[in-house]
């Protein structure tokens, strides 16, 4: 037997499903139906390219694989200084600031893996909530096989703790502290070169600059320096106070590890849009620890290129010198 249902719920139901969807709505679905679409395109052209120059080299005859370049190669000249991404602040950000975030990282850690001089080792601290449930999500936790790296759940303060290693005496733990310099745009102090040995922390939070003196305050509770990146100090053509993104902040010190030219690191990596007009002062100045760009379009960039950073790195890399937070944490070079 089949009952009938109510006059009212059938035309609740109708109403529903006749009830249309607004301009903005349309607008909005076709547009992610095309980036699917290309995105699925764009992928397809590029493994047909892979296959391709794999037939080529098999036709010349070079039937070795092509050798990929590691961590630590005869190319690279490593600059023993190590940079902690503080992953602090998951509660803080949107479901959307969390998605660029984690994109931001696979940029970070592929600039790194090929630069000519990278830092010896990333740190990546209180990974946690939703942070964590996204890159465990990407490429089937890719992130736990990226060479150099290690992942923490517990804060950076771990890095200076009397745990970090029962062996060290109390002036080894203040060595160690002193060592630790966090940027934040909202620092006095410049940071006017970098130095061997020491650890230098980038605040990963995307927010829109909603929160003020944030990372300060953060590296003043914790007793150790801070500094801002000298951005008004060489550049003046920024039409407002705006922000960088992890990789960014990231790639202006790998910039200067190769020049040793703060000038030459901005302009080569803080793009070009933001130079616009002649202005001078504070509002020059861009954020060191801040990490959310303007546009909604770099957002959507960034959300759709994270997987193939990973992807691409992912098929390069083997476990070994992966250092996956553990009970015990590994030492943190704190000399030259």
């Amino acid at each position: 037997m089949i009952m009938e249902q109510p006059a009212t719920v059938q035309a609740e139901e109708s109403f529903v499903i006749s009830q249309p969807l607004s301009k903005n709505a349309q607008k909005r679905a076709a547009k992610a139906a095309r980036l699917q679409e290309q995105k699925i395109e764009r992928r397809a052209r590029e493994k047909e390219a892979k296959k391709r120059k794999r037939r080529e080299r098999a036709q010349a005859g070079d039937a070795e694989p092509r050798k990929r370049r590691k961590m630590g190669g005869l190319d690279q000249n490593p600059f023993a200084a190590q940079v902690v991404i503080d992953l602090g602040f998951d509660d803080m950000m949107t479901d959307k600031e969390v998605t660029s975030l984690t994109s931001q990282l696979a940029y970070t850690y592929s600039a790194n893996r090929r630069s000519h001089t990278p830092f010896t080792s990333l740190l990546f601290t209180s990974l946690n909530g939703r942070t964590k449930e996204r890159l465990d999500g990407i490429n089937d936790a890719g992130h736990k096989r990226w060479t150099n790296t290690e992942w923490w759940e517990e804060g950076y303060d771990r890095i200076w703790t009397p745990k970090s290693d029962p062996r060290d005496g109390d002036e080894d733990l203040d060595v160690r502290r002193a060592s630790v310099v966090y940027l934040t745009a909202d620092s006095e102090e410049e940071l006017m070169e970098l130095k061997e040995g020491e650890i230098y922390v980038i605040g990963g939070i995307c927010d829109h600059n909603r929160y003020k003196d944030l990372c300060l305050n953060k590296a003043e509770t914790s007793s150790i320096r801070h500094a801002r990146l000298p951005i008004g100090r060489y550049i003046a053509s920024l039409t407002t106070r705006k922000v960088l993104t992890v990789n960014q902040v990231f790639e202006i010190l790998l910039k200067w590890v190769e020049t040793r030219d703060w000038e030459q690191a901005f302009w080569s990596v803080i793009p070009k849009r933001k130079f616009q007009g002649k202005i001078t002062g504070v509002d020059a100045t861009l954020e060191g620890e801040h990490v959310e760009e303007d546009e909604h379009q770099e957002d959507q960039q960034y959300a759709d290129g994270a997987q193939e950073v990973a992807s691409s790195e992912d098929g390069e890399e083997n476990d070994q010198g992966n250092r996956v937070s553990s009970s015990q944490p590994q030492p943190v070079p704190t000399t030259a």
